[in-house]
């Protein structure tokens, strides 16, 4: 515990740290300075190994704030002592070492060695201007394998650094993907239960006013007629209860008992949609092609446009519309035509349209509304039918 403590603390003030490592080195160094090899004189400490460990002391303590200068500091500093003492201190070669380190950290590999090789031509020449040896005794290059290993764990270190934070910012960037596909996932949930509300709420409330408004208007001179209206209110509000409860069952648990199993409506119930809007919108159907089993995604599409488009021209409509199937091998195309009625001020919220090309669109296919050429509004959807396709 108390060396973890040490290290956290280390990590937390770095320069107090290097401070007081090079405060212990250079006291080491001034202490070993009167150690001599057996059968040698004793030598004493003077001035220049008194500057030899200062060199250190400023070197590792400053070693973070300016590596390139404090390097070339060092090296300079290091040719008067290696000539003045005849070999190299142990504490230059310290020096060295920890400035040579700190460069690794902050540099490529090639510009490292290059440096290092570099900083013990230096010395080299050094040595043999203040040293008796000659060029080729092995005594001059022994600071090489010093520095080598200086440059070697300074680079290994570097790396070692890179490869960590490089996994750590592939993990950071998975996490974010994960939560933007997330949020992305949940924005498009939204849009598809907000667009099956529109399509149960707006086509069973267009019938209830519809038939209500008529139920008002034929009260007095007609009084029989009344009992049909309401029906037919009774069953448009129960279906919209029963459509409004499907599409709520979506947000629940699949595990949950109280979950809707029945399957979304599609073309097979375009009959019944047109049975149910037949009192107030007269609808001319037509199909062309043979009908076959279309995709779920593509058959709950087809019915919720065709069940818009319908509401639409029931609203803004004569009571009349052309519907018009067609099934081709590889798609199913759907056409909606309707005469322009008297336009309504503020009337209709412009998501229906809206919802249909987003639907469309999900599935790979495309829908163009607006007037055509013969006054008539028309809606066009074209969903394509292959599997491949529609899940890609």
């Amino acid at each position: 515990m108390e060396l973890a403590g040490l290290r956290r603390a280390a990590g937390l003030h770095p320069q107090w740290t290097d401070a007081a490592v090079g405060l212990c080195l250079a006291a080491l160094s001034i202490a070993t300075s009167h150690f001599t090899p057996l059968g040698e004189p004793q030598q004493e400490a003077t001035g220049h190994h008194v500057a030899a460990a200062m060199l250190v002391f400023v070197t590792v303590a400053c070693r973070r704030l300016a590596p390139w200068p404090v390097l070339a500091g060092t090296t300079v500093a290091a040719v008067p002592l290696t000539v003045v003492l005849g070999s190299q201190p142990l504490a230059v070669t310290v020096a060295l070492m920890a400035a040579i380190y700190t460069v690794a950290l902050a540099t490529d590999r090639r510009t490292v060695w290059l440096t290092t090789l570099g900083v013990f031509a230096v010395g080299w020449l050094a040595h043999l201007a203040g040293g008796p040896e000659p060029w080729w005794d092995p005594g001059n290059s022994v600071d090489l394998a010093f520095l080598g290993m200086a440059a070697a764990y300074g680079d290994a270190t570097r790396s070692r650094r890179a490869y960590i934070a490089a996994v750590e910012d592939r993990a950071t960037r998975a996490e974010q993907t994960r939560e933007e596909e997330a949020r992305r996932r949940v924005v498009e949930e939204r849009l598809r239960i907000a667009r099956e509300l529109h399509d149960v709420v707006a086509h069973h409330i267009a019938v209830v006013k519809v038939q209500a408004t008529g139920a008002r208007h034929i009260g007095q001179s007609r009084p029989e007629q009344v009992a049909a209206a309401l029906d037919a209110i009774s069953r448009s509000a129960d279906a919209a209860l029963k459509e409004t409860a499907y599409v709520v069952g979506l947000l629940r648990d699949s595990r949950d008992p109280a979950a809707p199993t029945r399957p979304p409506r599609g073309l097979a119930q375009l009959t019944n949609l047109l049975d149910d809007i037949a009192d107030h919108l007269t609808v001319d159907h037509h199909r062309s092609g043979e009908a076959r089993q279309l995709p779920a995604a593509v058959d709950v599409a087809a019915y919720r446009i065709a069940l818009e488009a319908l509401t639409n021209a029931r609203k803004y409509g004569d009571g009349t519309a052309d519907l018009t199937v067609a099934y081709t091998p590889q798609a199913v195309t759907l056409d909606i035509t309707n005469p322009v009625g008297r336009a309504r001020p503020g009337q209709g919220s412009g998501y229906g349209i809206l919802g249909m090309c987003e639907r469309a669109a999900a599935i790979g296919g495309r829908v163009t509304a607006g007037v055509d050429g013969s006054g008539r509004f028309a809606v066009h959807a074209s969903l394509p039918t292959d599997v491949h396709a529609v899940t890609a």
